[in-house]
Protein backbone atom coordinates (compact mmCIF):
# COMPACT_ATOMS: atom_id res chain seq x y z
CA UNK A 1 0.00 0.00 0.00
CA UNK A 2 1.24 3.21 -1.02
CA UNK A 3 0.14 7.03 -0.04
CA UNK A 4 -0.50 8.84 -2.69
CA UNK A 5 -0.89 12.64 -3.00
CA UNK A 6 -2.87 14.28 -6.30
CA UNK A 7 -4.10 17.40 -7.56
CA UNK A 8 -6.22 18.83 -9.55
CA UNK A 9 -6.03 22.13 -11.19
CA UNK A 10 -8.93 24.16 -11.88
CA UNK A 11 -9.36 22.89 -15.95
CA UNK A 12 -9.80 19.52 -14.54
CA UNK A 13 -12.38 20.39 -12.20
CA UNK A 14 -13.94 23.13 -14.65
CA UNK A 15 -17.32 21.32 -14.71
CA UNK A 16 -19.99 18.24 -13.14
CA UNK A 17 -18.87 15.90 -15.59
CA UNK A 18 -14.79 16.66 -15.50
CA UNK A 19 -15.56 16.29 -11.08
CA UNK A 20 -16.81 13.23 -11.96
CA UNK A 21 -14.51 11.92 -13.91
CA UNK A 22 -11.48 13.18 -11.49
CA UNK A 23 -13.57 10.84 -8.83
CA UNK A 24 -13.31 7.41 -11.43
CA UNK A 25 -9.73 8.23 -11.81
CA UNK A 26 -9.15 8.88 -7.39
CA UNK A 27 -11.08 5.56 -7.03
CA UNK A 28 -9.12 4.04 -9.11
CA UNK A 29 -6.22 4.93 -7.29
CA UNK A 30 -7.94 3.74 -3.96
CA UNK A 31 -9.28 1.01 -5.28
CA UNK A 32 -5.65 -0.48 -6.46
CA UNK A 33 -4.98 -0.20 -2.50
CA UNK A 34 -3.77 3.24 -1.93
CA UNK A 35 -4.06 5.60 0.82
CA UNK A 36 -5.37 8.86 -1.10
CA UNK A 37 -5.07 12.69 0.02
CA UNK A 38 -6.56 14.67 -3.54
CA UNK A 39 -5.84 18.59 -3.77
CA UNK A 40 -8.01 20.93 -5.81
CA UNK A 41 -8.35 23.94 -7.48
CA UNK A 42 -11.35 26.24 -7.70
CA UNK A 43 -13.84 25.15 -10.96
CA UNK A 44 -12.09 26.98 -13.85
CA UNK A 45 -12.65 30.54 -14.34
CA UNK A 46 -13.96 31.26 -10.71
CA UNK A 47 -11.05 32.51 -9.13
CA UNK A 48 -11.02 35.24 -12.31
CA UNK A 49 -14.52 35.91 -11.31
CA UNK A 50 -13.77 36.66 -7.37
CA UNK A 51 -11.03 38.93 -8.37
CA UNK A 52 -12.72 40.86 -11.02
CA UNK A 53 -15.28 41.45 -8.17
CA UNK A 54 -12.39 42.72 -5.58
CA UNK A 55 -11.56 44.79 -8.44
CA UNK A 56 -14.89 46.49 -8.74
CA UNK A 57 -15.13 47.26 -5.25
CA UNK A 58 -11.93 48.38 -5.28
CA UNK A 59 -8.52 49.35 -7.02
CA UNK A 60 -6.61 48.22 -4.17
CA UNK A 61 -8.74 45.89 -2.39
CA UNK A 62 -7.90 45.21 1.23
CA UNK A 63 -5.27 42.33 1.28
CA UNK A 64 -6.53 40.40 4.35
CA UNK A 65 -10.47 40.46 3.14
CA UNK A 66 -9.21 39.83 -0.99
CA UNK A 67 -7.84 36.38 0.90
CA UNK A 68 -11.37 35.42 2.31
CA UNK A 69 -12.94 36.13 -1.04
CA UNK A 70 -10.79 34.44 -3.40
CA UNK A 71 -10.19 31.25 -1.06
CA UNK A 72 -14.38 30.67 -1.60
CA UNK A 73 -13.65 28.87 -5.35
CA UNK A 74 -11.93 25.48 -3.70
CA UNK A 75 -14.55 25.42 -0.57
CA UNK A 76 -17.21 24.79 -4.03
CA UNK A 77 -14.90 22.52 -5.68
CA UNK A 78 -13.92 20.11 -2.17
CA UNK A 79 -17.60 20.06 -1.53
CA UNK A 80 -18.55 18.57 -4.77
CA UNK A 81 -15.71 16.06 -4.92
CA UNK A 82 -16.48 14.38 -1.80
CA UNK A 83 -19.86 14.95 -2.58
CA UNK A 84 -19.16 12.61 -5.91
CA UNK A 85 -17.08 9.96 -3.97
CA UNK A 86 -19.76 9.43 -1.85
CA UNK A 87 -22.60 8.71 -4.16
CA UNK A 88 -20.04 6.65 -5.72
CA UNK A 89 -19.36 4.63 -2.39
CA UNK A 90 -16.61 5.49 -1.08
CA UNK A 91 -15.97 7.54 2.11
CA UNK A 92 -14.61 11.25 1.38
CA UNK A 93 -14.37 13.66 3.59
CA UNK A 94 -13.37 17.48 2.81
CA UNK A 95 -11.29 19.88 4.32
CA UNK A 96 -10.42 23.59 4.37
CA UNK A 97 -6.87 24.63 4.86
CA UNK A 98 -8.19 26.03 8.25
CA UNK A 99 -9.23 22.50 8.91
CA UNK A 100 -6.36 20.94 8.61
CA UNK A 101 -4.60 23.22 9.51
CA UNK A 102 -2.33 24.71 7.17
CA UNK A 103 -0.15 27.25 8.91
CA UNK A 104 1.01 30.16 6.51
CA UNK A 105 3.11 33.69 7.42
CA UNK A 106 0.56 36.56 7.03
CA UNK A 107 1.68 37.65 3.67
CA UNK A 108 -1.74 37.29 2.45
CA UNK A 109 -2.21 36.49 -1.43
CA UNK A 110 1.65 35.64 -1.45
CA UNK A 111 1.62 33.53 1.55
CA UNK A 112 4.22 30.93 2.72
CA UNK A 113 3.43 27.45 4.11
CA UNK A 114 5.15 27.16 7.66
CA UNK A 115 4.21 24.10 9.10
CA UNK A 116 1.28 21.14 8.45
CA UNK A 117 -0.50 19.38 10.74
CA UNK A 118 -0.90 15.88 10.13
CA UNK A 119 -2.90 14.31 12.92
CA UNK A 120 -6.54 14.79 11.55
CA UNK A 121 -5.22 13.74 7.92
CA UNK A 122 -3.47 10.70 9.40
CA UNK A 123 -6.56 9.25 12.01
CA UNK A 124 -9.05 9.51 8.44
CA UNK A 125 -6.48 7.57 6.30
CA UNK A 126 -6.68 4.86 8.92
CA UNK A 127 -10.01 4.74 8.72
CA UNK A 128 -10.03 4.36 4.72
CA UNK A 129 -11.05 8.03 3.79
CA UNK A 130 -10.60 9.36 0.79
CA UNK A 131 -9.64 13.14 1.83
CA UNK A 132 -10.23 15.80 -0.43
CA UNK A 133 -8.33 19.23 0.66
CA UNK A 134 -8.44 22.63 -0.88
CA UNK A 135 -5.94 24.18 -2.56
CA UNK A 136 -4.23 27.29 -2.33
CA UNK A 137 -5.14 28.23 0.97
CA UNK A 138 -4.04 28.21 4.67
CA UNK A 139 -4.21 30.05 7.97
CA UNK A 140 -2.27 32.59 9.69
CA UNK A 141 -1.14 32.80 13.64
CA UNK A 142 -4.15 35.22 13.85
CA UNK A 143 -6.78 32.91 12.17
CA UNK A 144 -6.98 34.83 9.81
CA UNK A 145 -7.38 32.75 5.96
CA UNK A 146 -4.73 33.17 3.39
CA UNK A 147 -4.04 32.39 0.08
CA UNK A 148 -0.30 30.96 -1.55
CA UNK A 149 -0.76 33.04 -4.95
CA UNK A 150 -2.26 31.81 -8.36
CA UNK A 151 -0.92 28.25 -9.03
CA UNK A 152 -0.55 27.78 -5.12
CA UNK A 153 -2.42 24.24 -5.25
CA UNK A 154 0.68 22.80 -6.48
CA UNK A 155 2.06 24.49 -3.33
CA UNK A 156 -0.47 22.69 -1.62
CA UNK A 157 -0.29 19.49 -2.84
CA UNK A 158 3.44 18.76 -2.69
CA UNK A 159 3.74 20.54 1.44
CA UNK A 160 0.71 18.14 1.79
CA UNK A 161 3.05 15.04 0.30
CA UNK A 162 6.48 16.06 2.06
CA UNK A 163 4.12 16.24 5.41
CA UNK A 164 2.40 13.10 5.11
CA UNK A 165 5.33 11.35 3.75
CA UNK A 166 3.81 10.18 0.92
CA UNK A 167 5.40 8.10 -1.87
CA UNK A 168 4.51 10.03 -4.65
CA UNK A 169 2.64 13.52 -5.71
CA UNK A 170 0.57 12.93 -9.04
CA UNK A 171 -0.08 16.76 -10.36
CA UNK A 172 -2.88 16.52 -12.75
CA UNK A 173 -3.24 19.69 -15.56
CA UNK A 174 -4.48 19.78 -18.59
CA UNK A 175 -1.11 19.03 -20.53
CA UNK A 176 0.36 15.47 -20.27
CA UNK A 177 3.76 16.40 -19.20
CA UNK A 178 6.66 19.06 -19.30
CA UNK A 179 7.50 19.99 -22.44
CA UNK A 180 10.54 21.48 -24.01
CA UNK A 181 8.71 24.49 -24.94
CA UNK A 182 4.85 25.78 -25.13
CA UNK A 183 3.45 23.57 -27.64
CA UNK A 184 0.98 26.17 -28.43
CA UNK A 185 3.85 28.22 -29.60
CA UNK A 186 5.94 25.69 -31.30
CA UNK A 187 4.55 22.60 -33.06
CA UNK A 188 7.73 20.93 -32.55
CA UNK A 189 8.00 20.98 -28.68
CA UNK A 190 8.69 17.65 -27.37
CA UNK A 191 7.54 15.85 -23.95
CA UNK A 192 10.24 15.70 -21.48
CA UNK A 193 10.37 12.26 -19.63
CA UNK A 194 12.85 13.04 -16.56
CA UNK A 195 13.59 16.32 -15.34
CA UNK A 196 15.83 17.86 -12.12
CA UNK A 197 14.30 19.86 -9.61
CA UNK A 198 16.18 22.85 -10.48
CA UNK A 199 16.01 22.65 -14.13
CA UNK A 200 12.53 22.86 -13.39
CA UNK A 201 12.86 25.26 -10.55
CA UNK A 202 14.33 27.74 -13.45
CA UNK A 203 11.52 26.78 -15.98
CA UNK A 204 8.58 27.61 -13.41
CA UNK A 205 10.26 30.99 -12.33
CA UNK A 206 10.58 32.17 -15.58
CA UNK A 207 7.31 31.91 -17.00
CA UNK A 208 6.43 27.95 -17.47
CA UNK A 209 2.76 27.06 -16.49
CA UNK A 210 3.17 23.88 -15.85
CA UNK A 211 4.03 23.90 -11.88
CA UNK A 212 4.30 27.00 -9.71
CA UNK A 213 8.04 27.69 -8.64
CA UNK A 214 7.69 27.04 -4.66
CA UNK A 215 5.79 23.92 -5.41
CA UNK A 216 8.96 22.90 -7.18
CA UNK A 217 11.06 24.46 -4.15
CA UNK A 218 9.21 22.28 -1.56
CA UNK A 219 9.68 18.95 -3.93
CA UNK A 220 13.27 19.82 -3.75
CA UNK A 221 13.68 20.31 -0.05
CA UNK A 222 11.80 17.70 0.84
CA UNK A 223 12.98 15.45 -2.35
CA UNK A 224 8.95 14.11 -3.18
CA UNK A 225 9.16 12.81 -6.51
CA UNK A 226 6.42 14.93 -8.56
CA UNK A 227 4.68 13.32 -11.76
CA UNK A 228 2.84 15.93 -14.16
CA UNK A 229 0.14 13.81 -16.25
CA UNK A 230 -2.93 14.91 -18.24
CA UNK A 231 -6.72 14.36 -16.20
CA UNK A 232 -7.57 13.46 -19.70
CA UNK A 233 -5.67 10.38 -20.58
CA UNK A 234 -3.73 7.65 -18.82
CA UNK A 235 -0.62 8.65 -20.89
CA UNK A 236 2.80 8.97 -18.33
CA UNK A 237 4.07 12.13 -17.86
CA UNK A 238 7.28 13.79 -16.69
CA UNK A 239 8.93 12.78 -13.27
CA UNK A 240 10.57 16.36 -11.90
CA UNK A 241 12.72 14.04 -9.23
CA UNK A 242 16.63 14.99 -8.04
CA UNK A 243 19.15 15.50 -10.88
CA UNK A 244 21.30 12.28 -12.27
CA UNK A 245 24.20 12.07 -14.91
CA UNK A 246 21.53 11.41 -17.65
CA UNK A 247 20.11 14.75 -17.31
CA UNK A 248 23.78 16.59 -17.14
CA UNK A 249 24.42 15.40 -20.67
CA UNK A 250 21.96 17.77 -22.20
CA UNK A 251 23.06 21.13 -23.07
CA UNK A 252 19.77 22.73 -22.90
CA UNK A 253 16.28 21.16 -21.93
CA UNK A 254 13.75 23.78 -22.30
CA UNK A 255 12.71 27.25 -23.37
CA UNK A 256 10.82 29.28 -21.17
CA UNK A 257 9.20 32.71 -21.99
CA UNK A 258 7.06 35.63 -19.67
CA UNK A 259 4.68 37.84 -21.52
CA UNK A 260 3.67 39.22 -18.09
CA UNK A 261 6.81 41.74 -16.43
CA UNK A 262 6.59 45.35 -17.05
CA UNK A 263 10.48 47.08 -17.15
CA UNK A 264 10.56 50.42 -14.81
CA UNK A 265 13.87 52.67 -15.41
CA UNK A 266 14.93 55.11 -13.18
CA UNK A 267 16.80 57.49 -15.03
CA UNK A 268 19.83 59.99 -13.88
CA UNK A 269 19.94 58.55 -10.63
CA UNK A 270 23.13 59.90 -8.53
CA UNK A 271 25.26 57.20 -8.63
CA UNK A 272 26.68 56.92 -5.02
CA UNK A 273 27.16 53.69 -2.58
CA UNK A 274 23.78 52.24 -1.63
CA UNK A 275 21.49 54.03 -3.69
CA UNK A 276 20.67 50.02 -5.62
CA UNK A 277 19.19 49.28 -1.71
CA UNK A 278 17.32 53.03 -1.14
CA UNK A 279 15.04 51.83 -5.11
CA UNK A 280 14.74 48.41 -3.87
CA UNK A 281 14.42 48.30 -0.40
CA UNK A 282 10.88 49.89 -0.72
CA UNK A 283 9.66 47.48 -3.25
CA UNK A 284 10.57 44.51 -0.93
CA UNK A 285 8.39 46.45 1.90
CA UNK A 286 5.49 45.52 -0.15
CA UNK A 287 6.06 42.40 -0.89
CA UNK A 288 7.01 42.68 -4.57
CA UNK A 289 9.79 40.69 -6.34
CA UNK A 290 11.76 42.54 -8.37
CA UNK A 291 13.46 39.83 -11.68
CA UNK A 292 16.35 41.67 -13.66
CA UNK A 293 18.12 44.55 -12.84
CA UNK A 294 20.63 46.77 -15.09
CA UNK A 295 22.71 49.65 -14.28
CA UNK A 296 24.12 51.85 -16.37
CA UNK A 297 27.92 52.56 -16.46
CA UNK A 298 28.14 55.67 -14.22
CA UNK A 299 28.54 59.23 -16.37
CA UNK A 300 28.85 62.34 -15.20
CA UNK A 301 28.26 61.32 -11.68
CA UNK A 302 24.84 60.15 -12.69
CA UNK A 303 23.33 56.15 -13.42
CA UNK A 304 20.57 54.68 -15.17
CA UNK A 305 18.70 52.18 -12.83
CA UNK A 306 16.17 49.65 -14.99
CA UNK A 307 14.69 46.56 -13.25
CA UNK A 308 11.35 44.04 -14.05
CA UNK A 309 8.45 43.64 -12.21
CA UNK A 310 5.62 41.38 -12.42
CA UNK A 311 2.46 42.68 -13.93
CA UNK A 312 0.27 42.33 -11.37
CA UNK A 313 2.45 44.30 -9.12
CA UNK A 314 3.29 47.28 -11.69
CA UNK A 315 0.97 50.15 -10.54
CA UNK A 316 1.55 49.33 -6.94
CA UNK A 317 5.70 49.30 -7.77
CA UNK A 318 5.34 52.14 -9.56
CA UNK A 319 3.64 54.43 -7.42
CA UNK A 320 6.44 53.48 -4.86
CA UNK A 321 9.54 54.18 -7.16
CA UNK A 322 8.06 57.13 -8.01
CA UNK A 323 8.20 58.56 -4.64
CA UNK A 324 11.25 56.88 -4.44
CA UNK A 325 12.49 58.83 -7.52
CA UNK A 326 11.54 62.19 -6.01
CA UNK A 327 13.31 61.29 -2.75
CA UNK A 328 17.04 60.61 -4.29
CA UNK A 329 16.82 63.09 -7.16
CA UNK A 330 16.42 61.35 -10.07
CA UNK A 331 15.30 63.04 -13.19
CA UNK A 332 12.19 60.82 -14.19
CA UNK A 333 10.38 57.00 -14.11
CA UNK A 334 9.86 55.57 -17.35
CA UNK A 335 8.50 51.80 -18.47
CA UNK A 336 7.54 49.41 -20.79
CA UNK A 337 4.65 47.07 -20.95
CA UNK A 338 5.48 45.90 -24.07
CA UNK A 339 8.36 43.30 -23.57
CA UNK A 340 8.96 39.61 -22.68
CA UNK A 341 11.35 37.43 -20.80
CA UNK A 342 12.99 34.45 -23.00
CA UNK A 343 15.05 31.93 -20.99
CA UNK A 344 17.07 28.42 -21.81
CA UNK A 345 17.76 26.16 -19.08
CA UNK A 346 19.73 23.21 -19.12
CA UNK A 347 21.92 21.26 -16.55
CA UNK A 348 24.28 20.94 -19.38
CA UNK A 349 24.96 24.25 -19.40
CA UNK A 350 27.43 23.86 -16.55
CA UNK A 351 29.85 22.40 -18.49
CA UNK A 352 29.71 23.44 -21.85
CA UNK A 353 31.12 26.58 -23.61
CA UNK A 354 29.59 28.61 -26.19
CA UNK A 355 26.08 28.47 -25.28
CA UNK A 356 25.39 31.95 -24.42
CA UNK A 357 27.48 32.77 -27.92
CA UNK A 358 24.65 30.40 -29.47
CA UNK A 359 22.04 32.15 -28.38
CA UNK A 360 22.67 35.49 -29.01
CA UNK A 361 23.71 34.82 -32.62
CA UNK A 362 20.54 32.87 -33.24
CA UNK A 363 18.76 36.08 -32.05
CA UNK A 364 20.32 38.70 -33.93
CA UNK A 365 20.16 36.26 -37.19
CA UNK A 366 16.45 37.35 -36.62
CA UNK A 367 17.19 41.08 -36.05
CA UNK A 368 16.32 40.46 -32.44
CA UNK A 369 17.45 43.26 -30.04
CA UNK A 370 18.33 42.27 -26.16
CA UNK A 371 17.44 44.80 -23.54
CA UNK A 372 18.63 43.12 -20.37
CA UNK A 373 20.06 40.09 -20.21
CA UNK A 374 20.64 37.55 -16.83
CA UNK A 375 22.47 34.30 -16.23
CA UNK A 376 22.38 31.84 -13.68
CA UNK A 377 24.31 28.58 -13.59
CA UNK A 378 21.97 27.02 -15.58
CA UNK A 379 19.93 29.46 -17.46
CA UNK A 380 20.37 32.62 -19.43
CA UNK A 381 17.32 35.21 -19.69
CA UNK A 382 16.72 38.02 -22.04
CA UNK A 383 14.22 40.59 -22.66
CA UNK A 384 13.11 41.34 -25.90
CA UNK A 385 10.50 43.30 -27.57
CA UNK A 386 7.23 41.17 -27.07
CA UNK A 387 6.34 41.02 -30.80
CA UNK A 388 9.40 38.65 -31.30
CA UNK A 389 8.45 36.16 -28.44
CA UNK A 390 7.32 33.59 -30.42
CA UNK A 391 9.93 34.32 -33.26
CA UNK A 392 12.48 33.83 -30.11
CA UNK A 393 11.41 30.85 -28.50
CA UNK A 394 10.55 28.86 -31.81
CA UNK A 395 14.53 29.82 -33.60
CA UNK A 396 15.89 29.16 -29.90
CA UNK A 397 14.36 25.48 -29.73
CA UNK A 398 15.56 24.70 -33.38
CA UNK A 399 18.84 26.04 -32.46
CA UNK A 400 19.42 23.87 -29.41
CA UNK A 401 18.06 20.46 -31.03
CA UNK A 402 15.32 20.31 -29.14
CA UNK A 403 12.88 20.11 -31.92
CA UNK A 404 14.43 16.60 -32.59
CA UNK A 405 15.73 18.01 -36.13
Amino acid sequence: MALVVQKYGGTSMGSVERIRNVAKRVAKTYDAGNDMVVVVSAMSGETNKLVALANEVSEFPDSREYDVLVAAGEQVSIALLAMCLKAMGYKAKSYLGFQIPIITDSAYSKARIEEISDEKMRADLKDGTILIVAGFQGVDSQGSITTLGRGGSDTSAVAMAAALKADVCEIYTDVDGVYTTDPNLCKDARKIERISYEEMLELASLGAKVLQIRSVEFAKKYNVDVHVRSSFNENLGTMVTKEDNEMEAVLVSGIAYAKDEVKIAVMQVPDKPGIAAQILSPLSDANISVDMIVQNVSEAGFTDFTFTVPMADFKKALAITKETAESIAAKEVLTDENISKVSIVGLGMRSHAGVATTMFKTLAAEGINIQMISTSEIKISVVVDAKYTELAVRVLHDAFGLSGK
